[in-house]
């Protein structure tokens, strides 16, 4: 008789295979291409993206990868797998756990076969985003149910949904928070909460992305005891973006009386290009060139006791019925 097991599968958003201009571009390509991330017709995106973007921006990102990328490879791939071997150790036999790119390696398709080839007949999807954005969450989920539209048995399926309010999340963000802040040599003039940027246009047609990081934002000043502000990071492109834009605010800061300053990114739990290298080297810059005195980027969760206490219990919540009780 056939082995009946559970699966869990982490995804995340993707990662170049090297910091090498061709292995970005490859990246890019397949991540620009996405009509989720860019919903301009593709008949007016694809030229501007094969025509201009790709042969210039990909240069100027693997320079900027090279600035962060490590002895394991890529921040965001070696941290998703480390979350993922952490989980399955809480976890033990009762699951399978792995983990798995939208863009890049290793894909979502792959991942999945490898799960069903152990036995696991009932899987659940695990988009690792706190705050649900149809170009984060719904991309991943949408690459999984692709995979599992070409399969003559589908294994029952349960998608992980966002997080950004549960009290858990929050209490293990505030804890995390209020440890880094221990260990500075500084006490902070303010807070920041940035989160990745989306086109104003998405809040617009219905996404909820911007209200769920607002809401994020006023829980953890609750939880903290202290006012945080919100900003939003990695504006591209010509259109308006979702606002306060975080470099601006940054290089801002000084003319306010703000000389020391904490930056952390709530919507991501895993460190990678976007924090590491847009927030902790030129987000650093550009404040202390505007006359801030001392820059903190708070790390997110990753891999920590707070960030793998979390995932285990929203994890385990949507396994209630398929596994026992703890």
């Amino acid at each position: 008789m056939t082995v009946r097991r559970i699966g869990v599968l982490l995804t995340n958003l993707g990662t170049p295979d090297a910091p090498e201009t061709a292995a970005v571009k490859r990246y890019l390509r397949q991540f620009l291409s996405d009509r989720r991330v860019v919903e301009i017709p593709p008949i007016a995106w694809q030229p501007i993206l094969r025509g201009i973007i790709l042969n210039t921006r990909p240069a100027k990102s693997a320079r900027a990868y090279r600035e962060v990328w490590t002895e394991a490879g890529s921040p965001l791939a070696a941290i998703t797998r480390a979350q993922a071997e952490a989980l399955q150790a809480m976890f033990g036999d009762a699951v399978i756990v792995d983990w798995a790119m939208r863009y890049g390696n290793p894909p979502i398709a792959a991942r999945i076969d490898a799960l069903i080839a152990k036995g696991c007949d009932r899987i659940l999807l695990a988009p690792l985003y706190p705050q649900y954005c149809a170009a984060t969450t719904a991309t991943a989920n949408d690459d999984a149910f692709r995979a599992l539209a070409a399969l003559r048995f589908q294994p029952a399926v349960r998608t992980l949904p966002p997080w950004y309010d549960d009290p858990a999340y929050i209490a293990a963000l505030a804890a995390s928070v209020e440890q880094d802040l221990s260990a500075l040599d500084f006490a902070p003039d303010l807070i920041l909460a940035s989160f990745h940027g989306m086109p104003q246009r998405t809040l617009e047609l219905g996404d909820p992305y911007y209200h769920q990081c607002v809401e994020t934002t006023r829980l953890l000043a609750a939880a903290l005891g202290r006012p945080v502000e919100i900003a939003f990071q990695s504006r591209f492109g010509p259109a308006k973006w979702l606002e306060p834009a975080t470099d601006a605010t940054l290089e801002a800061l000084p003319a306010r009386g703000v000389r020391r300053v904490a930056v952390l990114c709530p919507g991501f739990v895993a460190d990678c290009l976007e924090t590491l290298e847009e927030i902790a080297l030129r987000g650093r810059d550009g404040f202390l060139e505007a006359g801030g005195e001392r820059f903190a980027y708070l790390a997110c969760m990753n891999d920590n006791q707070f960030g793998m206490n979390l995932l285990h219990a929203v994890v385990r919540r949507q396994l209630e019925g398929w596994i026992g009780p703890s």
